[in-house]
C-alpha cells in the first residue's frame, strides 16, 4: 500500500455523545410517532453538525460518531443477511452495569451484501476534503462470532451450521463483501472494533463469562483466523486498523489486564496496519508487549480516558508516550482517546463540552511531541 489513510497523531475512535435531539427521535421513532424518514432526516442533520465539529476541532479523520445506531456491534450484525435482531433475559454484565440486552440470532445462512452501513458510509464521504478523511467502524469477525456463542444463543448457531468451519468461512466472506462494497463506495479507512481480546487479556471475565473449561488458546486462535480470513483479498488503497477494547458502556469497564496474554497472537500475526490501544487506567499493564508489534505497524496510544471528565496531566501524558517509545518507534506511535464517548447510546458520563476538551487535549499533546 502506497499511502495509509489512518492513523493520525490526534486520533480517534469513533464514537461521540448524542444530541438530546437524536435521543428524541430515535425514541419517538421506536414509539410510532415518526417515520423512519424522519428519523433519517434528524440522524442527518445531526450528523452533518457533528462532522463540522469535528472539522472545526482540526481532526483529520470524521466519523458519522455512531449516531444511527444504538450498540457500536450489534446493529452492524442486524445488517448481515441471515441475521437478526433480538432481546435476551441479560444483557452484558460490566463492573458495576448491566448493558441492555440486545443481541443476535441466525436465521440463515450469513452474507454480506447490501449492507445498510454502506449507505451510511456514503453520507459521510461527502463531507471528506484534502487531507481529512472518511471512517468507518465496524465489529471485527470474532466479534459477530462471540456473540452468536453468547448465551442461549449457541444453540440456534449450532442448528443453522453444524459445521464449525463453515460458519468461520460464511462470517469471514461476508465480511469481504461489507469491505469491498465499502471500498467501491470510496471508503479509504475501515477500523475493525474488537472486545474479544480484551476479555482473553482478564482471566477471570473469560472464566466467569465464557466458563472455565473452554480453551483460551483455541479461541485465540479462532478469532485470529477469522479476522486474518475477512482481510484476506482486501481492496488495495484501504488501510484496515483494529481497536481492541474492555468495554465502554456509560463509563463503565468489563475487562481489565496486560495485554501480554494476548500480544504473541494478536500483535504479532492479525494482518491490520495499526492497533488503536487502550491505556487510560492502571488495569491496562505496561508498554512491554508492544516489542511484539511487527515493524510496519503502528500503534495508537489510547492514554486519554473518555469515560471520565477530568483532563488528564499532559506532562504525564508525554512521559508515558516516551515510555511507549522503548518498544515502539516514537514515528509509529500516536494519541487519541482510550474508546469511543458513547459506545452504546446511552453514552459516557461527560458531558458534550467535557468531550470536546479531551480531543483538544489529544491534539495539544501530539502537537507538543510530534511536531
Amino acid at each position: 500500500m502506497s499511502k495509509k489513510f489512518a492513523p493520525h497523531r490526534a486520533d480517534i475512535v469513533g464514537s461521540f455523545l448524542r444530541p438530546v435531539r437524536l435521543h428524541e427521535a430515535r425514541a419517538r421513532f421506536q414509539q410510532g410517532e415518526i417515520s423512519a424518514e424522519e428519523l433519517k432526516r434528524v440522524e442527518d442533520e445531526c450528523i452533518t453538525e457533528l462532522i463540522q465539529k469535528q472539522l472545526d476541532a482540526g481532526l483529520k479523520v470524521i466519523t458519522d460518531g455512531e449516531f444511527r445506531r444504538s450498540y457500536w456491534h450489534l446493529d452492524f450484525t442486524w445488517g448481515l443477511q441471515g441475521v437478526r435482531h433480538i432481546e435476551l433475559e441479560q444483557g452484558y454484565l460490566f463492573h458495576e452495569t448491566e448493558t441492555t440486552r440486545g443481541s443476535c440470532e441466525l436465521t440463515g445462512k450469513i452474507s454480506g451484501e447490501h449492507h445498510p452501513f454502506v449507505e451510511h458510509f456514503k453520507f459521510v464521504k461527502q463531507f471528506e476534503r484534502p487531507g481529512v478523511v472518511a471512517r468507518q467502524t465496524i465489529p471485527a469477525p470474532a466479534q459477530f462470532y462471540a456473540e452468536l456463542f453468547r448465551g442461549k444463543n449457541a444453540e440456534n448457531t449450532l442448528k443453522i451450521y453444524p459445521n464449525q468451519e463453515e460458519l468461520i468461512l460464511d462470517i469471514a466472506a461476508a465480511y469481504r463483501t461489507v469491505i469491498k462494497d465499502l471500498a467501491e463506495a470510496g471508503c479509504r479507512n475501515i477500523q475493525l472494533d474488537d472486545c474479544t481480546w480484551g476479555a482473553f487479556c482478564d482471566h477471570c471475565y473469560f472464566e466467569e463469562k465464557i466458563g472455565s473449561n473452554a480453551d483460551s488458546e483455541e479461541l485465540k486462535a479462532v478469532s485470529l483466523r477469522l479476522n486474518n480470513l475477512a482481510l484476506e483479498r482486501r481492496p488495495e488503497g484501504v488501510t484496515i486498523t483494529t481497536h481492541v477494547c474492555r468495554g465502554n458502556y456509560h463509563s463503565d469497564w468489563a475487562c481489565s489486564g496486560p495485554y501480554d496474554a494476548v500480544s504473541k497472537t494478536l500483535f504479532s500475526q492479525e494482518k491490520v496496519d495499526a492497533f488503536y490501544l487502550e491505556f487510560d487506567d492502571d488495569c491496562s499493564g505496561g508498554f512491554k508487549p508492544l516489542a511484539d508489534v511487527p515493524e510496519g505497524v503502528d500503534v495508537v496510544l489510547g492514554l486519554i480516558t473518555s469515560k471520565h471528565p477530568q483532563l488528564e496531566e499532559k506532562a504525564a501524558v508525554i512521559r508515558r508516550i516516551h515510555e511507549a517509545a522503548q518498544y515502539v518507534p516514537l514515528e509509529r506511535l500516536y494519541l487519541s482517546p482510550q474508546c469511543g464517548f458513547a459506545s452504546c447510546e446511552i453514552g459516557n458520563k461527560i458531558t458534550e463540552e467535557d468531550q470536546w476538551r479531551k480531543i483538544a487535549l489529544v491534539q495539544e499533546i501530539a502537537k507538543e511531541v510530534w511536531g
